[in-house]
């Protein structure tokens, strides 16, 4: 029973085939190759490149949007004048921003080919750039495209509904009598058939039933004379037409093309800041890195220690002065008194008292000898030396009381900003202790530790943590090593604000060995997530491709690519951070 099942299965569907005919084939449904991808968020646009200036032209709202960018540096040209050659006559553009310009076009609302010339002014260059613009036709891009096979999946998707509008067709131009009556007379038979052999089989039959229903249904007779020529076709470019033809409804979008590549619109590149360099093929003095950090500089920096222990005590101004405060040499920045222990407090009065008791002695012998001396009785000489032996008690008199009673002054020694300050109101200074710091903010050195000797290292940057570079100036190199290493130093000559004593730096000093290669700023080069270093080259006007570099450190703000791209080629230097991450 099931063998008369499958082969009634086999009759329909042969039947089917027989009433579609060429259906596959039929007029408007061409089923060949999909069209290639094209982007809803990319406007028709047109470049043109020169010498001196890249030009890139995009057709939005009835209006031509002109993008000038100079060709090496990518930096927007403003304050051109921009003449263009249209079908309508000679007429110059607008300036809508940096960089970028405006012309009403209406012409451009026909689809076809536009061959349009721009005469570009800026300043003493003048170019002129012709530029192709293809506006494409809407009722040309709704078609389905034909050619090369497509997947199972899509094909027999598409299959189906012709196959279906293919029966439906045949069943449109034949008899609708002998239709109705052939339908009938088939589905009696295999009601009959289910009926004699058993009840078990109606589940497969009403499946039969139900199918063949749906493929007979009255809309079948109905569907004659209907035009299909303006149904969709899958596959077909899934664009509007207005929006295919001038880009009104269309937006740039910034992407990553299928290739690899990444599109960038001119308005983008404005926004990321995109700049770009031509590479050039140099010699170059090999570089090594090594570890430093920022140093007062000796000539210009000094330390207030006190001579003698004592109590601190501040100076006239009545503050200690605190960190950052600009000094000069001279100021006085503290007072340090000694401590006088009760002994030696005993014995200073008791030498007290026997200095006032000398002094007395003395006072009375220099007034004898004051009167005996003008009547010739006591020499000048006698007078004299007594004289010398009052002025000698009174000093040391003096100078024991100046001792008790005036402390010790903490004198700036050169001019400069406080580096460190330990004085506190009260505190107990030793003898020899660093009491104060002072530095020149704008006079710093940087010491490294090599491993090698330099040879002079006349050339040689520092790199900091935040990428900030700085040139340096060789002053010499240690004899003695520092845990085997040789301390080298060298004088800071860019600018010095924010540095600060004791900073880590990252030194590339120049060695003699020669090198050869494309000399570029370390923000070109990018660290993609596998860990490849890479370049972004611009190759067109709004497209950008990774090139993958070999790069050795060449100073604090360069590097050396030896292998990955050639000479002669625009590479991304600034913004390529930002490039890298278009998806």
């Amino acid at each position: 029973m099931s063998s008369r099942i499958a082969a009634a299965l086999r009759a329909l569907a042969v039947t089917l085939a027989l009433l579609a005919g060429p259906a596959y084939a039929h007029e408007g449904h061409d089923h060949g190759a999909p069209p290639p991808p094209v982007s809803k968020t990319i406007s028709p646009r047109g470049e043109a490149l020169s010498a001196a200036f890249e030009l890139v032209a995009v057709t939005r709202n009835g209006t031509l949007q002109l993008y000038l960018d100079r060709f090496q540096s990518g930096e927007p040209v403003s304050d051109a004048t921009l003449e263009i050659d249209t079908p309508t006559g000679p007429v110059t553009a607008q300036a809508a921003g940096p960089g970028a310009y405006r012309l009403p076009a209406p012409w451009l609302s026909k689809p076809g080919r536009y061959d349009v010339m721009i005469t570009v002014t800026a300043g003493s260059d003048v170019d002129v750039l012709p530029v192709a613009l293809t506006i494409p036709d809407p009722a040309a891009t709704s078609t389905a495209p034909t050619g090369a096979s497509r997947p199972f999946g899509a094909a027999l998707a598409q299959t189906l509904p012709d196959l279906t509008q293919g029966i439906r067709d045949r069943l449109t131009k034949a008899d609708p009598v002998l239709l109705v009556v052939a339908g009938l007379s088939f589905l009696l038979g295999l009601l009959v058939m289910a009926l004699v052999r058993g009840r078990h089989r109606l589940p497969v039959i009403a499946v039969v039933v139900l199918t063949a229903t749906v493929l007979l249904s009255t809309n079948a007779f109905a569907h004659g004379g209907e035009d299909h020529g303006d149904q969709p076709v899958q596959g077909a470019a899934l664009i509007p037409p207005a929006a295919s033809a001038a880009g009104d409804d269309t937006t740039d979008l910034a992407q990553r093309l299928p290739n690899g590549s990444v599109f960038v619109p001119k308005p983008t590149q404005r926004l990321l800041g995109l700049r770009t360099v031509m590479t050039e093929v140099g010699t170059f003095n090999r570089t090594i890195g090594l570890p430093g950090r920022i140093i007062a500089n000796p000539e210009a920096s000094g330390v207030v220690q006190s001579s003698v222990g004592g109590r601190l005590s501040p100076p006239p101004s009545g503050r200690f002065p605190r960190l950052g405060t600009s000094v000069s040499k001279g100021d006085v920045l503290a007072y340090v008194t000694p401590p006088v222990q009760r002994v030696d407090l005993s014995d200073m009065r008791q030498t007290q008292g026997q200095l006032d008791q000398q002094i007395a002695t003395v006072q009375r012998r220099v007034e004898r000898f004051s009167k005996l001396a003008t009547s010739g009785t006591v020499s000048q000489v006698q007078l004299d030396e007594a004289q010398d032996e009052l002025k000698g008690l009174k000093d040391r008199r003096a100078a024991l009381d100046k001792f008790r009673q005036e402390p010790e002054p903490l004198i700036a020694p050169v001019d400069g900003v406080v580096a460190e300050a330990l004085a506190v109101s009260g505190q107990m200074a030793a003898a020899g202790q660093m009491i104060f710091q002072i530095i020149d903010p704008k006079n710093l050195w940087v010491e490294a530790l090599s491993f090698d000797a330099l040879g002079g290292a006349e050339s040689a940057t520092a790199r900091l943590a935040d990428g900030r570079t700085m040139q340096l100036t060789y002053r010499g190199a240690g004899l003695a090593d520092r845990n085997q290493a040789i301390p080298v130093q060298f004088a800071i000559t860019s600018d010095t604000s924010g540095l600060r004593v004791g900073q880590f730096v990252t030194v590339q000093a120049a060695t003699t060995t020669e090198l050869q290669g494309l000399a570029l700023p370390r923000s070109a080069v990018v660290r993609t997530g596998n860990g490849q270093d890479v370049v972004y080259e611009h190759t067109t006007a709004e497209r950008y491709e990774a090139r993958q570099v070999r790069t050795t450190p060449l100073d604090g703000g360069r590097v050396l690519v030896a292998v990955g791209i050639g000479a002669g080629k625009r590479v991304v230097t600034q913004g390529a951070e930002l490039l890298d991450q278009v998806r």
